[in-house]
C-alpha cells in the first residue's frame, strides 16, 4: 500500500444514543463513586468496556450479581419489563441508559398489542435488543430473521399484525424481509419510517459510497456489534474486501498491499481515537495521507435522565 491515500467515512463512528449511555456511567460515577454496576455491556465495544472498567464500572450478565442498595445501570440495547420489575424487588437503584429510539420501538410494541395485533420483531435473535423488545410485548410476539420464516409464520388474524425493527439491521436485508411480510400480510401496520435508526442509515450509506470509492475498507468496531458487522458487510457487497477490527493491531497488511486507496469507517459503538490510531497506523506503513470524504453531519444529542 505504499503511496496510498486513506480516505474516512463521515459519518462514522459514536451516535447520540451511544454517546448518552456512556456518559450515563461516566456521570453515574462522578455522583455515587464506584462501583456503580451495568447489566450487559452499556455499548457493544470491547475498548468502551474496558476504558468503563478502569474507571469503576462493573459489568454483569445478571441482576442478582449486583448488592442491594447498589447503582444499576440498563443498556443502551434496552432490557424488558420483567428485567426493570425484578430490579425493584431487588432494592436496585435503577439508571435507564436505554437508547431513546429503541425505547420508541418499546413503545410501539406495547400500543400494538394493545390494539390487538400480532408482533413482528425484525432482527437478530437472542441480541440483547430484541430480547429487550419482545419484553415489552403484552401479547403475541415473535422474531423473524429471515425470509424463510417470513414464508412459514403463523399469526392469530392476518388483518391484524403490526411489526417493528430492530436498530442496528442491514437496510438491504430489512427491506427485503419487509418487502416478504408485506406480501403475506397486505394490511400490515408497520411505522411511517423505518424503526432503523438514522446513525445506522447514516453509517451505511456513507460506507456504500465510500466503497466505490476505494480498493478496500476496514471497519473500526467489534465483533458482537450488530452495526458493525452490518457495514463490513455492506462493504462486501459493493465486490470490494471489507475487515471489521477492534484496532489497528488487528490489521494484516497482506489485506491492503495491492491497494491504491484505502476506506476506514466505523460502526456507532466505536470510539473516534480508535479511528484517529487506525489512520496513524496506516500512515506509519506505506499511506501517504489521509482525507474525509464528504457526507452528512449529525447533530441529535439525546438528553441524559435524572440521576
Amino acid at each position: 500500500m505504499n503511496g496510498s491515500e486513506v480516505i474516512l467515512a463521515r459519518p462514522r463512528g459514536f451516535c447520540a444514543g451511544v454517546k448518552r449511555a456512556i456518559s450515563i456511567v461516566s456521570k453515574a460515577l462522578d455522583l455515587y463513586g464506584a462501583p456503580v454496576y451495568v447489566l450487559h455491556e452499556i455499548v457493544h465495544n470491547t475498548h468502551v468496556i474496558s476504558e468503563l472498567s478502569a474507571k469503576g464500572a462493573v459489568f454483569v450478565e445478571q441482576l442478582e450479581e449486583i448488592p442491594g442498595g447498589a447503582v444499576a445501570i440498563f443498556s443502551a440495547h434496552g432490557v424488558s419489563r420483567a428485567v426493570m420489575e425484578q430490579a425493584v424487588e431487588l432494592g436496585l437503584r435503577t439508571i435507564d441508559a436505554t437508547c431513546p429510539l429503541v425505547a420508541q420501538v418499546h413503545r410501539r410494541v406495547t400500543r400494538l398489542n394493545k390494539m390487538g395485533h400480532d408482533v413482528l420483531v425484525i432482527g437478530h435473535k437472542g441480541h440483547p435488543e430484541v430480547e429487550g423488545t419482545c419484553g415489552h410485548a403484552d401479547g403475541a410476539v415473535q422474531v423473524v430473521s429471515t425470509l424463510h420464516e417470513v414464508e412459514a409464520l403463523t399469526v392469530t388474524d392476518p388483518a391484524k399484525v403490526g411489526c417493528v425493527t430492530q436498530t442496528t439491521l442491514s437496510l438491504d436485508d430489512t427491506a427485503a424481509i419487509l418487502a416478504a411480510i408485506r406480501r403475506r400480510f397486505p394490511a400490515i401496520s408497520e411505522p411511517e419510517r423505518t424503526d432503523i435508526c438514522f446513525a445506522t442509515t447514516n453509517r451505511q450509506k456513507a460506507a456504500r459510497r465510500l466503497a466505490g470509492m476505494v480498493d478496500a475498507l476496514l471497519v473500526v468496531g467489534s465483533k458482537n456489534s450488530s452495526n458493525s458487522n452490518r457495514l463490513r458487510e455492506v462493504a462486501s457487497s459493493q465486490g470490494i474486501p471489507a475487515y471489521l477490527i477492534d484496532d489497528a493491531g488487528e490489521i494484516d497488511s497482506d489485506w491492503l498491499r495491492d491497494a491504491r486507496r484505502v476506506g476506514l469507517t466505523a460502526g456507532a459503538s466505536a470510539p473516534e481515537h480508535l479511528v484517529t490510531e487506525t489512520a496513524d497506523w496506516l500512515l506509519r506503513h506505506g499511506a501517504v495521507c489521509v482525507r474525509e470524504m464528504d457526507g452528512e453531519e449529525e447533530t441529535t444529542a439525546f438528553q441524559l435522565p435524572e440521576m
